[in-house]
């Protein structure tokens, strides 16, 4: 992809039971919050596109990602993007 260095959030799960209520922009966000405090440049996802894939086992949806100020910067499989929150662009946006 290129050599930006970047943290990894490679892996979400809740529980079916608590599944659609909205955990997972939570983590999401609490992710970007633990990240930004540590200084980290950027943080990159590998969620599915549900537009390519009905699954997200672990990893949730691109959508999602998106919705938090993500944006696909690759993608070595149809329904997995390469998603990165990079925390200077997106303060130069208003993000």
């Amino acid at each position: 992809m290129d050599d930006a260095p970047v943290w990894s959030l490679s892996c979400l799960y809740v529980r079916k039971t608590y599944r659609r209520q909205g955990i997972t922009s939570h983590l999401i966000a609490a992710a970007l919050e633990a990240a930004r405090r540590a200084n980290a440049p950027a943080l990159e996802a590998y969620p599915f596109d549900a537009d390519v894939s009905p699954s997200a086992s672990g990893s949730g949806y691109a959508s999602t990602f998106a919705r938090a100020g993500f944006r696909v910067v690759g993608r070595r499989m149809p329904a997995r993007p390469i998603m990165r929150y990079d925390f200077q662009q997106n303060a130069d946006d208003g993000v």
